[in-house]
């Protein structure tokens, strides 16, 4: 199916524009007819893999190591030789070897297999007007998905609607931070991947919101595909082991034909009989090649296999048991990888105390403690109850309405929808019985690279107010904002000190640095957390102005425990 030219570059036109160049009504989707000729098409929605060799080429692949090569000579001048016994002694150690690692290689095949089917992914889709759940790998061009956080975007596609839309495009881009998305957006052709934000692309994943899209390329035809192609047509390089083991044949043939033609002359010149010295001269060089050099090194590997499996490594050739013996270096993503990618707060500094939280992860249980003497991981701790505590209440307030993360308990246990910062955020905030959440939210400013802050104006309807503890009469309405410290200080004029606002002076200024600073070094991730009365004009003036510093919160992406 060769995709219109509006689709070939699909941000640079409007979503309508995209929807007729694919012959599909925005509203009501393809039709199960359609889709199913489509399907038959352009084939399934898969990444691009290597054709998989016979079972017969699999295993004749074992042998074609020089020295297995060497071997198999060894067995065959053997043979002709009349050392039956030799030969078949030869021939039992090479086809063991070649069994041994063969039957490896189908195990790991089987149980890589195994784990594809178990995280097939699906997608929603709208076909015919009808909303049905499908195996993503039966998506075609023109097909209607609907996102929300959470969701994997099964296949590249152009936005029709959003609201507060974000994809988390670390996989594709390389960018940590999640990107707002705006389907009205239309951009040039040239845009760089990372700044199409129009789309949504293979492999990424939903950090807010819910939108719906129409699918531009699935399988090979994707950003995603593209790249899995480039990597399926790379040669793959022989390990350490192999090419030292190849060196090794090499020298041993080299070895054996000079040993070979030196004792073949000099018995000749001796005077022996021609069909003797021959025979003498081959026999010495069979009993020069190592018959059991392979087994050696393919029991070696294969120990070391099971001792990896133990670990929960599963090793698809072999011979990359070595090469991860001989890896000096590791280069490694490190959120998600050696981390939980599950941010936690551990540090909160309000109305002038500084506080640490325990508990790890989403689950929302955990204690308070205030440092009362040092700061950081070596200060004293002593445990306190925060309800008492009016500013750190109000603070937590300010992080779970500044929020569009949610957390739930599931089958698998506490999971996080939406931005990993924001979820450690209201994570932090339930432990004390705070709901997270926006509330009646009446004007939103989204958190962008220049202003580095992220603002609200919500009116909670009934609410206690969390700063003196009296009964608000729901007819206000409050401006919560949380971003880069610096920032944040900036737009600040006073400081909620004892449940009572006060002048922000220089001296607090600084100190206020200096703790984020520390705070820093211990390598957090640092957020400042205000507010201010929004007056009964919620969308006057600059909503992040004269803004009341409330505190910081420290969080970090905790290391897995393996």
């Amino acid at each position: 199916m060769t995709p219109p030219a509006s689709q070939t570059h699909p941000h640079a036109v409007p979503a309508a524009d995209v929807a007729a160049s694919l012959a599909v009504d925005p509203e009501r989707g393809l039709a199960p007819g359609e889709a199913s000729r489509r399907a038959a098409e352009v084939g399934p929605n898969e990444l691009p893999r290597a054709p998989r060799e016979s079972i017969w080429l699999r295993f004749l692949r074992q042998f074609t190591a020089p020295v297995v090569l060497l071997l198999l000579a060894a067995a065959v001048v053997s043979a002709a030789l009349g050392e039956w016994t030799d030969a078949l002694a030869i021939l039992a150690i090479v086809i063991l070897n070649g069994l041994l690692g063969f039957f490896q290689e189908e195990r790991a095949e089987r149980a890589l297999a195994a784990l594809e089917r178990l995280a097939a992914p699906t997608a929603r889709v709208v076909r015919d007007g009808n909303r049905e759940t499908i195996a993503a790998r039966d998506l075609v061009p023109g097909d209607l998905i609907e996102l929300d956080a959470g969701d994997r975007v099964p296949a590249d596609a152009r936005l029709l609607t959003g609201f507060e839309l974000r994809a988390q495009e670390a996989s594709l881009t390389g960018e940590s931070t999640p990107v707002a998305k705006d389907s009205a957006a239309l951009l040039p052709e040239q845009t760089a991947l990372g700044d199409r934000r129009n789309m949504v692309f293979t492999g990424t994943e939903i950090a807010a919101g819910t939108g719906a899209a129409i699918v531009t390329a699935t399988g090979a035809e994707t950003e995603l595909g593209r790249i899995a192609g480039l990597l399926t047509a790379q040669r793959p390089e022989p390990t350490p082991l192999q090419r030292r083991l190849a060196g090794l044949g090499r020298t041993l043939i080299i070895v054996c034909l000079v040993l070979v033609a030196v004792i073949f002359v000099l018995q000749l010149w001796r005077g022996g009989d021609l069909l003797e010295v021959f025979m003498l001269s081959v026999s010495l060089a069979v009993a020069a090649v190592p018959e059991g050099l392979p087994a050696v090194v393919t029991i070696s590997l294969a120990l070391g296999l099971q001792r990896l499996v133990r670990r929960h490594a599963l090793i698809r050739k072999l011979p990359s048991v070595e090469t991860l013996g001989s890896v000096t270096v590791i280069c490694t993503d490190k959120t998600g990888t050696l981390t939980r990618n599950e941010m936690t707060v551990t540090r909160l500094l309000a109305g002038g105390a500084l506080y640490r939280v325990t508990g790890v992860g989403w689950e929302p249980s955990g204690e308070f403690l205030e440092v009362t003497d040092g700061e950081g991981v070596d200060g004293q701790t002593a445990p306190i109850d925060p309800q008492s505590r009016p500013d750190l209440m109000w603070a937590l307030t300010i992080a779970a309405r500044c929020n569009h993360a949610s957390v739930q308990h599931g089958d698998a246990g506490w999971v996080a929808i939406g931005d990993p910062t924001e979820a450690a955020l209201a994570v932090a905030a339930m432990k004390t019985g705070i709901e997270p959440g926006p509330g009646d939210v009446l004007v939103e400013l989204p958190f962008d690279s220049e202003r580095k802050t992220m603002s609200i104006v919500s009116r909670d309807h009934g609410s206690t107010d969390e700063r003196s503890g009296d009964a608000s009469d729901g007819g206000g309405a409050t401006v919560f904002t949380k971003g880069a410290p610096e920032m944040v200080l900036e737009r600040c004029v006073a400081e909620l000190l004892d449940g009572e606002v006060v002048p922000l002076t220089p001296e607090r200024r600084a100190e206020i640095a200096e703790q984020n600073g520390a705070m820093a070094a211990e390598a957090l991730r640092v957020l400042a957390l205000a507010y201010r009365d929004a007056g009964p004009d919620a969308e006057a003036g600059d909503l992040e102005a004269e803004l009341v510093f409330v505190g910081l919160t420290g969080m970090i992406d905790p290391p897995r425990e393996e």
